[in-house]
């Protein structure tokens, strides 16, 4: 069985990657099981060639042997990718848009994560996603380098007021996409219960008594705390903590939980999830961004049909803190 991701940690292994060709044989592998002279046909290369690259894919932990057939009386043997997805200095995606797995990346969410790892998988008929939380710019900056098949964002343009598409617009001013509203969010102070610090709006992060837990940078939230402390006119230097950073929503809320941090900013959903104190902020709407190729075809049907439905609806609003009356709205720029 294939993983889902796979890390890649050694160098040996990322130099193998270098070669275009090894790295073309692994992601038509990651798409389906393939023999030497499929993937030479693939390719236009001899299969002694590709039997070469095959080896060092294996030995590297990429690529296994899954089966051998006799074919007119000669061994056909069958290689097949150890991962769905790589990830290292830049994501190793699939040939092909119609095989799994398709990637997410972009900004934490709960409901997303929900609908990823639980809702879709019990749908036999869905594809497989990847989600992984790297941050609302990052996730775009993938999509625009072909390092992802959708982005996750919530970003906020200052002077608009609107949320996501001046973003799309200047990253992806050349692609055919659609957005596609997940829901809208309350983020706000994660306290600890009882809000034992006295703490009641965003100037009390400057507070010497405090030790704050930060999103990392390229986050919508990042972004949208940057750009709020600057208009109350509170310096960072002056915030305790400012610069430790977590990825997740979910680790900003154990943070204070934890005792490591005494406030964060992240989703009312967090905070209900570890049953802390919560005080809103803004309300944010996130949207998933994808090519309309991508949108259109027809095996992420299932994935349409559960976004919209009254079951990932119901979870959105146990979670808290989410209005789900605009959630699959589709627009474009």
């Amino acid at each position: 069985m294939m993983e889902p991701i796979h890390q890649i940690e050694k160098l040996s292994q990322i130099k193998i990657l270098a070669d275009k060709r090894r790295l073309s044989i692994l992601q038509l592998l990651m798409s389906k099981p393939a023999t030497l002279s499929q993937l030479g046909d693939a390719i236009g290369a001899h299969p002694a060639k590709i039997r070469h690259h095959l080896k060092l894919l294996e030995s590297a932990g990429f690529v296994k042997l899954i089966e051998t057939r006799l074919v007119r009386g000669f061994a056909e043997k069958y290689y097949q990718a150890n991962a769905r997805a790589f990830l290292y200095h830049e994501m190793i995606l699939p040939s092909t848009l119609d095989k799994d797995p398709i990637v997410v990346l972009g900004s934490h969410d709960l409901a997303l994560e929900f609908f990823f790892e639980k809702l879709l998988p019990e749908k036999h008929s869905a594809p497989s996603f990847v989600f992984i939380p790297v941050g609302s710019l990052e996730g775009l900056i993938a999509l625009r380098q072909g390092k992802a098949h959708i982005a996750g964002i919530h970003l906020v343009d200052v002077e608009s007021g609107n949320y996501n598409l001046p973003y799309v617009e200047h990253l992806l001013p050349d692609r055919e996409v659609v957005l596609v509203t997940l829901a809208h969010r309350v983020q706000g102070l994660i306290l600890a219960p009882g809000n034992p610090h006295q703490i009641h709006s965003l100037a009390d992060l400057s507070r010497t008594d405090l030790r704050m837990i930060n999103r990392n940078q390229g986050s919508g939230t990042r972004l949208w705390l940057d750009k709020n402390l600057n208009r109350i006119h509170v310096s960072v230097n002056n915030i305790r903590g400012y610069r430790n950073e977590v990825f997740t929503h979910t680790a900003t809320a154990d943070a204070v939980l934890n005792e490591e941090a005494d406030v964060g900013i992240g989703l009312q959903a967090a905070a209900r999830s570890r049953n802390l104190e919560f005080i809103p902020l803004f309300k944010e709407r996130y949207d998933l961004v994808m090519s309309r190729e991508l949108y259109d075809l027809a095996h992420l049907q299932e994935f349409h049909n559960q976004f919209k439905s009254r079951e990932f609806r119901t979870k959105m609003k146990d979670l808290g803190g989410y209005a789900t009356t605009q959630t699959g709205y589709i627009f474009s720029p």
